[in-house]
């Protein structure tokens, strides 16, 4: 989720030619989001359950 994230982020910028100002404001927001308790616990429920799913420890 965070790799599609990132590219759809560096997308954008590299696509809209929005500059530095608007580069910085979506890392921030992506920071933001990611670093997030419930996006963490999410991830960490997605990974157990990958785990589960192809017969291996999540970490």
């Amino acid at each position: 989720m965070k790799m599609f994230l990132l590219g759809a982020a560096a997308g954008y910028v590299l696509g809209a030619k929005a500059g530095r100002g608007r580069y910085e404001q979506i890392v921030r927001t992506y920071r933001k989001v990611a670093d997030h308790p419930m996006v963490q616990g999410a991830a960490g429920v997605a990974r157990a359950k990958v785990g589960e799913r192809f017969g291996r420890p999540g970490r």
